[in-house]
């Protein structure tokens, strides 16, 4: 069923001073797979990444319509699956079910979110269990206590963060270190060609503590691929409306359609996709342990993995990208 060969040509990086080793190209079931295929195609993208080395499969407890549906699915898909050689993740953070508990980052919120994930997963525990956002009514303490108390109990064997600018990243940091508790292994922000304020909100304190960083949302959504190219298809995502933080229709914009053009003829150059660009240009730096990728079809996975051919980018091509983005 999977190939013997599958490890072969996927880099792996370690995931800041920690022993974890994640693939360069991760697998996400937020807005692409998600509850929004059917198990049998979603069965045939997962299979498809792991056949080409892709180990990290990572949630969230809100993702999928409704809620949870896409751990669920996941779930389902899992027993065909070597349980042993993947690294599931999930999050909780946001809004979830009704009433004063099941939203932000407290204690009784995180722990039971944890609980719930586990089952729709139908595993003992996750590889990796993030706290999705900062919470600014809730202490940091009880927080970062609350992902070590998971992994004491043997729930989560590494915990991170996403989401979390400086200084609350700083703050966990110093919480976690004070009370030596579990370490944060690896940081979750949003990063891509047209959002750069990771670079000085999450790397350097990523790199300074020694914390992974796998960075979501890399092709914009969709936007540095070829989709948008010629405006919004009737397929798009924006066409879609899926709601939870989907791309909606009033950022693709005349302007950013130029942007992604002019990126396009660039990767051409490279000899590249604009998608496998966008990869290349995030995993060049050596503070990124990988990027999160979602795919529609197993073919996105493989076209994907392919970036990895070239990660090298000269200097000119960084001023040139830097001067159509307008940093």
């Amino acid at each position: 069923m999977f190939k013997s060969s599958r490890y072969d040509q996927m880099v792996y990086r370690r995931s800041g001073n920690s022993g974890l080793l994640l693939p360069a190209i991760s697998l996400g079931g937020w807005q692409a797979i998600g509850s929004y295929r059917s198990d049998e195609e979603s069965k045939q993208i997962f299979f498809t990444a792991f056949n080409h080395g892709i180990t990290h499969f990572d949630f969230a407890n809100n993702y999928g319509d409704p809620s949870g549906a896409s751990e669920a699915l996941f779930g389902r898909i899992l027993p065909d699956m070597p349980r042993h050689e993947l690294v599931i993740s999930s999050k909780a953070g946001y809004p979830m079910w009704p009433g004063p508990y099941g939203d932000g980052g407290g204690r009784k919120y995180l722990i039971e979110s944890c609980e719930q994930s586990l089952k729709r997963l139908g595993v003992d525990h996750l590889d990796i269990f993030y706290s999705h956002r900062v919470d600014p009514g809730t202490p940091i303490e009880e927080t970062m206590g609350a992902l070590d108390t998971l992994v004491r109990q043997g729930k989560a064997l590494y915990v991170g963060i996403s989401n979390y600018p400086d200084p609350p990243f700083s703050d966990a940091v110093a919480a976690v270190r004070k009370h030596d508790w579990a370490n944060i292994t690896i940081h979750q922000p949003r990063y891509h060609m047209f959002e750069r304020t990771v670079e000085q909100t999450v790397l350097p304190t990523a790199d300074r503590e020694g914390v992974g960083v796998i960075a979501f949302s890399p092709l914009a959504q969709g936007m540095l691929t070829n989709r948008y190219l010629n405006g919004v298809p009737t397929d798009s995502r924006v066409s879609s409306n899926k709601g939870n933080g989907a791309i909606e229709a009033g950022q693709i914009t005349p302007d950013r359609i130029g942007q992604i053009r002019k990126l396009n003829a660039i990767a051409a150059r490279r000899g590249q996709s604009l998608a496998q660009m966008a990869l290349a240009w995030i995993l060049r730096d050596p503070r990124i342990t990988s990027v999160l990728t979602g795919a529609s079809r197993p073919e996105q996975v493989v076209d994907s993995i392919a970036c990895l051919e070239n990660l090298v980018f000269s200097d000119q091509e960084l001023t040139e990208i830097d001067s159509i983005v307008g940093v």
